[in-house]
C-alpha cells in the first residue's frame, strides 16, 4: 500500500521569502515577531538603499510541530532586507549601544502615493524604526540552521 506524502516528512529547508505587496509582507511579519536582534546587527547601506537586520527568528513555523512532538522550541538566524530604502528613522534605539538587543514585536506597512510608503517596525520597550521605500520590497532569508531557542519556550504576550 502507498501513501500519500505529508508536509511533515518533507526535511527542513531554509526560508527565502519576497514580499512585494501588503498581503506577502503579513506573512513575513508573522514570521519575524519576536524576533530578537542586537544593535550590531542593524545596517543601513544609504549608498545601496537598503536597509537590513540579522534577526534570530523565533521559527513560527515549526511551534506546532514541536509542541506535538514535545520537543525545545527552535530559533534561526535570518536576514531581513528592505530595498528601495529613501530614508530611516527611529526612535527608542541607540545605535551607539552596540550589546542592546531588541525586540521585533511587528512589521507593518502603511502605504504612500504612486507605490511608496513607510515600513514600521515596532519593538519591544516603546521603540520603532520606520523606513520610507520606494517601493515595496522586503526579503526574509535564513541564513544558518535552526537552533534550540536558549530559553525552550514560545514567546508569549500579555493581552
Amino acid at each position: 500500500m502507498v501513501e500519500d506524502a505529508r508536509f511533515e516528512d518533507a526535511g527542513d529547508q531554509p526560508l527565502r521569502l519576497k514580499a512585494l505587496d501588503a498581503e506577502d509582507l503579513s506573512v513575513l511579519a508573522a514570521l519575524v515577531q519576536d524576533a530578537v536582534f542586537p544593535a550590531s546587527e542593524i545596517r543601513w547601506d544609504r549608498k545601496a538603499r537598503r536597509f537590513a537586520l540579522l534577526l534570530n527568528r523565533f521559527r513560527w513555523e515549526d511551534a506546532e510541530r514541536a509542541k506535538a512532538r514535545k520537543r525545545d522550541f527552535e530559533r534561526v538566524q535570518s536576514v531581513l532586507v528592505i530595498e528601495d530604502v529613501m530614508a530611516v528613522k527611529s526612535q527608542g534605539v541607540d545605535p551607539s549601544d552596540k550589546d542592546m538587543v531588541y525586540a521585533l514585536l511587528s512589521l507593518a506597512f502603511q502605504p504612500g502615493e504612486d507605490g511608496t510608503g513607510r515600513l514600521e517596525l515596532t519593538l519591544a520597550g516603546d521603540g520603532a524604526i520606520a523606513v520610507d521605500v520606494e517601493a515595496l520590497e522586503v526579503v526574509l532569508k535564513d541564513v544558518t540552521r535552526p537552533y534550540v531557542a536558549p530559553s525552550r519556550k514560545a514567546p508569549a504576550h500579555d493581552v
